[in-house]
């Protein structure tokens, strides 16, 4: 199993130098690179907020749109890697619509 280190800018993971990951390790991998993008993402558009140069409230705002691309990237390859997440989301879709009513977006 790796660990994560609370300062994922310095040393990300204790990667085993010795094997590669298993699956299950590459499924923890994608679901840190969403963490990681999800905060950038709310990060630069807590800057943006308090930034009244609307020219580099556009660049932070262009870096968050960026971020969010990123984490489609991932979350497409950990469905590839986590069947049950897969089947998760599509009982949070219904669920969510025979709550409430409201009939989510499917993702592409």
């Amino acid at each position: 199993m790796i660990s994560a280190n609370p300062m994922l800018g310095e040393n990300p993971l204790k990667i085993p130098k010795d094997r590669k990951f298993k699956k299950v390790e590459v499924a923890q991998a994608l679901r840190w690179g969403i963490i990681a993008e999800l905060d950038a993402i709310n990060f630069y558009e807590q800057l943006a907020e308090a930034i009244e140069d609307e020219r580099v409230k556009k660049v932070f705002l262009n870096v968050a749109r960026e971020e969010k691309e990123h984490v489609g990237e991932f979350l497409a390859m950990l469905l590839e890697y986590d069947e049950e997440l897969k089947e998760m989301i599509a009982k949070g879709y219904k669920e969510v619509e025979e709550e409430v009513g409201v009939v989510p977006k499917s993702i592409p």
